[in-house]
């Protein structure tokens, strides 16, 4: 086995270990509430346009923030969704379909590896931080964004680790190449 199969099969067992344990929180009611809700929220960054639009309302602030927010986030989600998934084909650990049709989600067409919800989720974050009084609190919610995917089972732990990891890469150097309002 060279170190690169040896590298993904160690990936897969920790994926399926994850998997395991996350096992007990599916069915829960209140938490499939709150993440199937936050993985359709995160879909195309809606969570986040929407943020940027209502942090661009009170009285003084620049509407073209707002619309320089949402070019971010278009960006890097071109970059993630058109770009880098398309270097790899992993398949996702489930369809939307095999999820309750109580919490209906859009089936992704793209590679499972990495998360494009995690990306965009702490891409976000790490701006929002910087530039708002909730500061690191942001991070709470791209978490919950994150794990969503986990639980709905359209990603594995390791696709949302990545995801996390590019989207956090990505939003601190926007944030240091942008003057703080």
């Amino acid at each position: 086995m060279n170190q690169t199969s040896s590298i993904s099969l160690r990936i897969n067992e920790i994926d399926d270990q994850v998997d395991r344990w996350w096992e007990r929180w599916r069915g829960v009611s209140s938490v499939d509430r709150l993440f199937y809700a936050a993985s359709n929220l995160g879909d195309f960054s809606l969570i986040w346009h929407i943020v940027g639009g209502i942090r661009a309302l009170p009285p003084g602030r620049r509407p073209r923030a707002a619309v320089g927010f949402s070019a971010l986030m278009g960006f890097e989600s071109l970059l993630v969704n058109q770009g880098i998934k398309r270097f790899f084909h992993r398949s996702r650990p489930g369809a939307a379909s095999d999820n309750p049709t109580a919490h209906q989600l859009r089936e992704p067409l793209t590679s499972s590896f990495p998360s494009g919800h995690a990306s965009a989720a702490f891409c976000a974050s790490a701006v929002l931080a910087r530039r708002s009084k909730l500061g690191k609190l942001w991070y709470l919610a791209a978490g919950i964004v994150s794990c969503s995917r986990i639980h709905v089972r359209l990603h594995h732990a390791s696709d949302v680790a990545a995801g996390a990891s590019i989207g956090l890469l990505l939003g601190k150097a926007v944030s240091k190449l942008l003057p703080k309002d």
